[in-house]
């Protein structure tokens, strides 16, 4: 009967929000409406995910369920890139980055450590996560850096960001090859107690991947809508670029993380878990901002991979204190709690900017 509910709504939701665009109802009602829409239609990307996860394994279905719950912010960020929107591009990217490793990483930690006192994953995994995540800031750091040098060309600029972006994009290769191909035995966790084993999914394998692309069309379809309204938005709420890009934005385009790495974590799942908040990170670091860099190339204005102190400073923090966390390959309730309370002082000091 709750699965009827969700869906319904899920129809509603996204009908509402479609003639609330082309009907015109008000760019603020139309932004309230459409962002009720993608969150329902994330959810229903997270359980077409979870559904097909269960037919390609554990760390497949991890990588899938950070892959396609990445499809929002890529999506809406083309829209970005596509309106030369590259500051709120560059916040919705950070937003996104600490928002699954601090939001969607420290709510897996916290709910999942509330019904089981420790959870425990592949520690070599931990460990490849964490060096992973320091090329990550390394890739994002040093452009920021060298950008700011005298005589620094604007020309020279874009080849740095160009050149920097497609080393990020194989580093991000490399890692899939080395994961899912060479070392995915070594990586792969324990097989769990059948007591705590995820029931039989309620669709079949075709069902599954056919709801997949239907669920990431929608989010294509709502995230257009949800873009044509920022501006005025946050001009009637006096909220800066920044803010929006990294806290509204990526809330709402990080739902399908939410929902699925949650629901893990309280399988007793952690290790999926975090391949959903940690390997989502790494793909908006490593793969979705450099493959931005090309396709705002494409569109005839290359955006740079420049991010800003204060950007930097959040993602700095955010990967410093996940590392810390998630290195012993093992979590309780309280370090969930320390990633939510971080996330809350960059939260405060990104509204006050």
């Amino acid at each position: 009967m709750r699965k009827n509910g969700f869906y319904l709504a899920l129809a509603a939701s996204f009908v509402l929000a479609g003639i609330a665009h082309y009907t015109h109802f008000g760019d603020i009602a139309e932004f309230a409406i459409s962002c009720v829409a993608i969150l329902f239609v994330a959810g229903f990307l997270g359980r077409a995910t979870e559904s097909v996860a269960h037919y390609a394994g554990q760390r497949m279905g991890g990588f899938l369920n950070a892959t396609f719950g990445n499809a929002a912010e890529l999506i809406i960020a083309i829209f970005l890139v596509k309106e030369g929107l590259y500051d709120m591009v560059k916040a919705s990217l950070t937003g996104a980055i600490i928002g699954n490793l601090l939001l969607v990483l420290g709510l897996s930690i916290l709910l999942g450590g509330l019904k089981f006192k420790e959870q425990r994953y592949n520690i070599q995994v931990a460990g490849h996560n964490a060096t992973l995540m320091l090329m990550a800031v390394i890739g994002l750091f040093v452009p920021a850096v060298f950008v700011g040098v005298e005589n620094f060309s604007v020309e020279k600029d874009t080849l740095l960001s160009l050149t920097v972006a497609g080393i990020l994009i194989i580093a991000y290769i490399l890692w899939l090859v080395f994961s899912m191909i060479t070392h995915k035995d070594t990586l792969a966790d324990q097989e769990l107690p059948p007591a705590v084993h995820e029931e039989e999914p309620v669709w079949s394998k075709r069902t599954s991947i056919i709801f997949l692309v239907l669920a990431t069309v929608m989010v294509a379809l709502v995230s257009e809508w949800l873009v044509g309204t920022l501006e005025t938005f946050s001009l009637q709420f006096g909220l800066s670029e920044l803010f929006l890009g990294a806290f509204v934005i990526a809330i709402v385009g990080n739902a399908a993380e939410h929902s699925a790495a949650v629901i893990m974590a309280m399988k007793n799942k952690i290790g999926a878990a975090v391949e959903i908040a940690i390997g989502s990170s790494l793909q908006i670091a490593l793969f979705v901002a450099p493959v931005l860099i090309f396709v705002s190339a494409l569109f005839g204005r290359t955006m740079d991979i420049v991010f800003t102190p204060i950007e930097l400073t959040a993602i700095g923090v955010s990967v410093f204190i996940a590392k810390s966390i998630s290195r012993d390959g093992s979590t309780n309730w309280y370090e969930g709690a320390l990633l939510l309370m971080v996330y809350v002082i960059l939260g405060f000091a990104f509204y006050l900017v």
